[in-house]
């Protein structure tokens, strides 16, 4: 009698029983059921991210931010340019807008690694579901990646690093930016950032290694925080910028409360630190002066820190974007700056936290950086209830400093947010390690807290349906890929929907002015949008009057200058513009009798 079976050597060289291997679907359900705190961490942020912006789905070319369209719209542009990274067809000034002059990507706030990553879903579905897809992900990618950061590196209970998580991920501010501010929540990078430091601090240490740092892996973890400085500067520049000043501030409070690793570490944590900084510095050397000195960059402050600052009141206000939220306008510059809106119960239960956790490195350096960045937040002056103190707040000094002065004060508020996560998070850990009724007063009182800021859904509206001109492809007879078309009333920052018509096409085509950042204030200072030519304010006071233009020889040969300027292959007006009437006889004024294709009249050149 034989089998095939294999056989086990038993005691004594005897053979045995056969060992069964565990199957995959044993192995993958052992992985599971280790990972099972973790999954379901992420399956419950990944629903309330999904919850938060349904109202986007399942037709997000149907759907736009009711808070904040103009910038969806921009930000949609912004994919669609940034897609065309798939096709060669791209650069860092790119001629899609503001034609011919161009926009400098890296002076605008562009998320150009995002944009490329996800070409593939632009090029397949469109820049709308690719916007709603990043307005999720990145709120759940944040909510996870502090997760891990807690439950791998500080070691927390699942439960603490989940509710800590939680804040950082949908806290108000975060729920806030995602109207529309895709480079603002793009903020999974950050926990890796942060473990980078920690691990480079850690690998600096001495203590307890006979051969002193593990210089090997300060070197490695340099090497790691340099790829991952840049990459964030590609995402969201604003964002590293925050955790940047960040971590300058935490660094000296931790080493205060930690003297003596502060002694061991510093010089290999020193020596790592400028390791990173030289990689990073020479890889983004070119892209930083392209931001700041290449074609279309711009200079000095865009953005009045004095009306882009935090109200002392918000802090203990909440959210109108939260559940319990009511009017808070006058305390804040609009529906996507709700960047200080804690409300008092949060507060409460931080600063509880804090200072029942008493002088544990890591809260210490938490609780010094919450508060200075609570307090650059203030701007200039100090705001209360909408009323100017006179009091000079501690940003005050910053006002006109290189870099910063493009920095909104508000968001520095944005900080607190992983900070306050943080010290919530070793306050549950330990209250769940210990005994007592610390065990079950802190995480109800931390549960309660992050229950007052809980969000609420993202209000969504219905988006005006683009021509049959743009979606059906006829613009195509129009003007070759990569020309110049010209949409009547051209686009603007206080009216951007034409850039639709170029994002619905992938960029395939240039328009000029529209909405962005560049040089075109007094001396080249920086300016949303440019001026706009002759003809193209000709042709918005007639869509906003409704009212022909008197045309005559020098109107005409005005225009002609302006089509050459543009290097304009066509001039479109769709049936849906404002007074399409009007505008259409203005049109024939200056430039003929026209074509119809589709739902469009077209004048080629």
């Amino acid at each position: 009698m034989t089998s095939a079976a294999r056989t086990a050597l038993g005691p004594a060289g005897r053979l045995g029983p056969a060992v069964a291997r565990p199957t995959r679907t044993a192995r993958l359900l052992a992985t599971v059921a280790r990972h099972r705190a973790g999954l379901l961490a992420g399956l419950l942020f990944a629903v309330l991210a999904g919850w938060l912006t349904h109202g986007l789905w399942p037709a997000p070319g149907q759907r736009v931010l009711a808070l904040n369209p103009a910038d969806q719209t921009l930000y949609e542009w912004f994919l669609a340019v940034d897609s065309r990274a798939l096709l060669g067809d791209f650069g860092l000034l790119t001629d899609r807008l503001n034609a011919p002059d161009g926009v400098n990507l890296l002076a605008n706030t562009t998320v150009i690694a995002l944009g490329v990553l996800l070409a593939p879903v632009t090029f397949a579905f469109g820049a709308p579901v690719t916007f709603a897809l990043l307005a999720a992900g990145n709120l759940a990618g944040t909510a996870v990646a502090w997760y891990l950061l807690f439950t791998r590196t500080l070691r927390a209970h699942p439960l603490a690093a989940g509710l800590g998580a939680a804040l950082c991920g949908f806290g108000p501010a975060m729920v806030s930016q995602s109207n529309a501010h895709l480079h603002m929540t793009a903020q999974w990078l950050v926990p890796v950032l942060v473990w980078l430091v920690v691990r480079m601090l850690r690998a600096a240490d001495p203590a307890g290694r006979t051969g002193g740092p593990d210089r090997r892996r300060v070197a490695a973890s340099a090497v790691g925080l340099a790829t991952a400085v840049t990459a964030q500067l590609f995402i969201g520049e604003e964002v590293l910028l925050l955790t940047g000043v960040t971590l300058l501030v935490m660094a000296p409070a931790y080493g205060l409360a930690d003297r003596a690793r502060l002694r061991r570490a510093l010089p290999a944590f020193g020596g790592g630190l400028i390791l990173a900084a030289g990689l990073a510095g020479f890889v983004l050397a070119y892209p930083i002066w392209y931001q700041f000195a290449g074609p279309q960059a711009v200079s000095g402050a865009l953005f009045d820190p004095h009306h882009y600052a935090a109200d002392l009141t918000s802090w203990v206000t909440f959210s109108p974007l939260s559940v319990l939220g009511g009017d808070a306008s006058r305390l804040t510059t609009g529906p996507a700056e709700f960047n200080t809106f804690l409300g008092w119960p949060l507060l409460l239960v931080t600063v509880g936290c804090a200072g029942w956790l008493g002088r544990r490195p890591v809260a210490v350096a938490c609780t010094a950086a919450a508060v200075v960045m609570g307090a650059l937040s203030l701007g200039p002056e100090v705001l209360v209830s909408g009323v100017r103190s006179g009091l000079p707040a501690p940003y005050a000094p910053l006002v006109g400093l290189p870099v910063l002065d493009n920095a909104l004060p508000t968001r520095f508020g944005l900080a607190v947010l992983p900070l306050a996560g943080t010290i919530l998070t070793l306050a549950v850990d330990r209250a769940l390690a210990g005994r007592g009724r610390a065990r079950r007063l802190v995480p109800l009182a931390v549960g309660v807290g992050l229950l007052s800021v809980f969000p609420a859904p993202l209000p969504t509206t219905p988006r005006p349906a683009l021509p049959e001109f743009v979606t059906a492809g006829h613009w195509r007879q129009c003007v070759r890929p990569g020309g110049v078309l010209v949409p009547v009333p051209a686009a603007s920052p206080t009216d951007p929907w034409p850039m639709r018509w170029a994002t619905a096409a992938n960029a395939a085509f240039g328009i000029p002015e529209g909405f962005f950042i560049g040089p075109y204030g007094n001396d080249g200072a920086a300016s949303v949008g440019t001026y706009q030519r002759p003809t193209s304010a000709l042709l918005t006071e007639v869509a906003s009057r409704g009212v022909p233009a008197a045309i005559g020889a020098e109107q005409r040969r005005q225009a002609a200058r302006d089509i050459r300027f543009w290097g304009a292959s066509c001039v479109a007006l769709t049936d849906d513009a404002p007074h399409a009437e009007p505008l259409r006889r203005t049109l024939e004024a200056l430039f003929g009798p026209g074509t119809r294709v589709a739902d469009a009249w077209t004048w080629r050149f």
